[in-house]
């Protein structure tokens, strides 16, 4: 079986992560299933940038820590990353910038004779690379004329010479025919809102969900669209909230800081029952933390987030189809239950590039949310048998559509009578059942490989597939809650029984879905942590997991 890394480094403004993204592509076209994690500091200008695009034959969605090749456009890549060379892996460099053992590639000189910018750098050591793995030319000119666009002559003209500059070569082998295409999370995400019926995305850039609003402006050049970037978070939601008021399905996205600044308005979407759908890509904390790295530490503020007690839909997708199936899903149970949804993802599934199952993306029906019988008697606060009020928007004929933040009665007017103040609380928590109902419809919690396990890997978000590629090494099985509120115990427990050995994988350090598996009466047995801010390895999880099973 064939497993392929390259690692290609390279300072900011190199185009590293385009040179990474056109490595997958060049995979892709052979009919490999590619994975691409992208590495980079937080500064607007300078430092070390490397991507690992990694090919197989099999579905994957993470690197390995040993590389077969390493395309370095600065000495850094050389020295920071020798230690994860294969024994025969091949260097390539670009001969103007780097010294060390390997083919050095006159890239600067290149690029003076085709009086191009450094940034075309990258095209030139992707022609450099396709020689050396013996992918043929015309697969590269099939990749860049399709993903660069702009002078792709040009492109052409300095990759086809960085193809000529390579002497040595090793034939990597075309494994299949069907190229399947290619996103990153945050893509995915986009693509399963607009499955949902998005109308309105509102949001203030912030690593790692900053793609998500550039892919959805883009988009709304095709789709019924309205795309706003406002000044700070506390607008974002305040204008997502009044988008959703006048009926338009509206998302937002953030990380942890934004989120935090969105909180009271968050709470005022549970209580005033206006549906909204938070993107929250988590990274690194507490506070600003590490800006450009991972984690899994938001769980309980997402859980908990906003003051007083509303029901709330929390899904953490583990994979690229997941992300664009429960995407979908999010956006409509939250307008059919009237509630906040949160699709509480991470930067290593946000940004990081996945080939992509078709066959895996059928997203069941939700149905449809209540509707009003009458426009004269029309409530927006209705008592109804499960909690949930006909939806309807302004302007209405001969009726007020009133939303409040204060206590209120059916009508939408503020009160502080006790007994009506009691009656909408049991009001919201009707829908929480009604909510719970929905979801235990669906499959909540996905398993791999258990037929006979006794010893269980339990996992969420993007630690889904090393947990799966690594658990088939070692006869382990699966286990993955997507829906982590309303919390599936029923489906949960299900899944765990008969399972010896509960091992929970999660990058932080307290064990939040742990302790909130304790809650339901699940235990764990052995929890595996991660706390430096980048994902688990292949082989560092495998090691990990030999330490403690």
């Amino acid at each position: 079986m064939y497993d392929i890394s390259v690692l290609t480094g390279g300072r900011a403004g190199d185009g590293i992560n385009s040179a990474g993204l056109l490595i997958a592509h060049l995979f892709n076209q052979m009919g490999y299933q590619t994975y691409l994690y992208f590495d980079y500091p937080s500064l607007i200008k300078g430092g070390h940038n490397f991507t690992i695009t990694r090919a197989a034959e099999q579905k994957i969605g993470a690197h390995r820590d040993q590389c077969d090749y390493l395309l370095a456009l600065s000495q850094d890549s050389v020295d920071l990353h020798r230690h994860l060379l294969s024994d025969n892996a091949v260097i390539l460099f670009d001969s103007g910038r780097v010294h060390g053992q390997g083919q050095g590639i006159p890239v600067e000189a290149i690029l003076k004779a085709e009086q191009a910018p450094t940034v075309m750098g990258n095209s030139c050591i992707i022609g450099a690379f396709a020689k050396a793995s013996g992918i043929p030319f015309d697969v590269v000119e099939t990749v860049i004329r399709r993903q660069i666009p702009k002078v792709p002559e040009k492109n052409l003209a300095i990759a086809r010479k960085g193809y000529e500059a390579v002497l040595e070569e090793r034939v990597i082998p075309r494994v299949g025919t069907t190229c399947c295409p290619l996103v990153n999370g945050n893509e995915a995400i986009g693509l399963g809102l607009l499955h949902g019926g998005l109308d309105a995305y509102v949001a203030y850039p912030m690593t790692p969900t900053s793609n998500l609003l550039h892919f959805l402006a883009g988009a709304a050049r095709d789709f019924p669209l309205t795309v706003v970037h406002p000044e700070n978070e506390i607008a974002v939601m305040l204008m997502a909230l009044g988008l959703s008021y006048a009926g338009k399905k509206t998302a937002v996205g953030t990380s942890g800081g934004g989120f935090c600044l969105m909180t009271e308005g968050f709470s005022l979407a549970g209580g005033a029952e206006v549906p909204i759908v938070v993107v929250m890509g988590q990274r690194t904390g507490p506070s600003t933390g590490l800006p450009t790295y991972t984690g899994q530490t938001d769980l309980r503020f997402v859980l908990h987030a906003g003051q007083g007690e509303f029901p709330r839909i929390v899904v953490a997708p583990g994979s690229s189809e997941q992300a664009y199936v429960w995407s979908s899903i999010a956006l409509s149970l939250a307008w059919k239950c009237q509630v906040p949804a949160v699709i509480l993802a991470d930067k290593t599934l946000c940004e990081g590039t996945y080939s992509l199952d078709e066959k895996a993306m059928i997203v069941p029906g939700t149905g449809d949310p209540a509707k009003p019988g009458s426009s004269r008697s029309y409530r927006r606060y209705e008592m109804t048998e499960n909690g949930i009020s006909p939806l309807q928007f302004p302007p209405l004929r001969d009726a007020a559509i009133k939303v409040n933040s204060y206590a209120h009665d059916e009508d939408g007017i503020t009160t502080e009578k006790a007994d009506i103040v009691r009656l909408m609380t049991e009001k919201r928590k009707r829908k929480a059942q009604a909510l719970k109902g929905e979801i235990d419809l669906l499959e909540c919690v996905k398993t791999y490989g258990m037929g006979g396990a006794r010893t269980a890997l339990l996992c969420w978000g993007s630690t889904l597939l090393v947990c799966t590629e690594v658990a088939r090494r070692y006869g382990f099985g699966v286990i993955q809650p997507i829906v982590l509120s309303p919390f599936p115990e029923e489906q949960l427990k299900a899944a765990v029984a008969g399972v010896r050995i509960l091992i929970a994988v999660e990058e932080n350090a307290d064990g939040q879905l742990t302790l909130l598996c304790r809650q339901h009466g699940i235990a764990v047995d052995i929890h595996v942590d991660k706390l430096d801010g980048r994902p688990f390895s292949v082989e560092e999880l495998g090691a990990r997991l030999k330490e403690v099973s």
